[in-house]
């Protein structure tokens, strides 16, 4: 169903065209001055509302309750929740600062087991507190602030990696509509879940090849699963879409093969909660599904997901 029609033949918690109180849709605002607001997910579409976040409990707490999801945001959300709680700490020894740092990221550790991008941000983080303290003339102050700039190199780290996530899925997908000799017009791209703006602290990671392809002016048109049982897909992707102007069609996860069989699809990208060693991909129910779909329907499918995804820890899905 076209997302122009979505208001009269939806329901009233799915009328996503309701709610577009400004031109740019963000998952999390920060500064160091101004600290970190979240974007209640929530409470997607019906309302916009952003939610203060003063510390490493609150962060826990919003990742925990589901008002921010997404392997990459929870990460981030986690990292400068700290970050904000750091922020104007000195007092007592460089020990005590990195004992005190230890403490609260492994609580942090405890909020989201299933995505690993919050295991590596803060096992990164904990590297770079102990390399501070390590450091001749070290003291609490720069431990902290060692910390405080880490977890802001983050955020602009996330964005970027995440345009280029962008900017390669196009190119593959591209090539290989080329190759198929699909090559002269836009790509019909489907995707499950939400990978975009809301799952990252910008652009996305499937859902970002997808506005990189609409960037070039290449997208035909998204298809966006609804993603039962929580509806990220309906909730959030098909959001985004709208917000962004993005010619988008909101699916049932039942239509999927269907959809590949009668009307073709160029290729299906979808993110990812954890990648093992082997390259096998952990992600939201119905991938899997959806990767025997297009297995059979010789679509092609990637997985987009940042380094930070990777478990290098776990060989395999077993």
């Amino acid at each position: 169903l076209p997302f122009s029609k979505l208001r009269r033949t939806l329901p009233a918690c799915l009328r996503l065209a309701l709610v577009m109180a400004s031109a740019t849709l963000e998952s999390l605002r920060y500064s160091r001055e101004a600290g970190l607001q979240v974007l209640d997910q929530l409470k997607v579409p019906q309302v916009k509302e952003y939610v203060p976040v003063r510390d490493a409990s609150e962060a826990w707490g919003v990742v925990r309750s589901m008002q921010v999801r997404g392997a990459p945001l929870i990460a981030m959300v986690s990292a400068l929740g700290l970050a904000v709680e750091v922020k104007g700490r000195q007092a007592g020894t460089k020990d005590e600062a990195v004992a005190w740092l230890k403490e609260r990221m492994a609580y942090l550790k405890t909020s989201r087991p299933t995505a690993v991008n919050l295991f590596n941000a803060m096992d990164e983080l904990e590297a770079v507190v102990v390399a501070a303290a390590a450091a001749a003339g070290s003291d609490a102050a720069k431990v902290y602030t060692a910390y405080l700039e880490a977890a802001e190199q983050m955020l602009a780290d996330d964005v970027k990696d995440n345009k280029a996530i962008g900017d390669h899925g196009a190119d593959a997908i591209l090539a290989a509509m080329a190759a198929a000799g699909r090559g002269g017009r836009g790509a019909r791209v489907m995707t499950i879940c939400n990978t975009g703006s809301l799952a990252t602290a910008g652009w996305g990671t499937a859902l970002g090849v997808i506005r990189s392809l609409h960037a070039r002016g290449r997208l035909e048109r998204a298809f966006t699963l609804e993603t039962r049982p929580y509806n990220q897909g309906a909730r959030l992707t098909a959001f985004e879409l709208v917000e962004d102007k993005i010619p988008g069609t909101l699916i049932c996860d039942s239509m999927a093969a269907s959809m590949m069989q009668r009307h073709g699809v160029d290729a299906c990208v979808v993110g990812a909660d954890r990648v093992a060693a082997n390259g096998d991909t952990a992600n939201k129910i119905g991938t899997y599904g959806l990767a025997v779909l297009a297995r059979h329907h010789g679509v092609p499918f990637y997985v987009a997901a940042p380094s930070t995804t990777l478990d290098s820890k776990t060989r395999d899905r077993k």
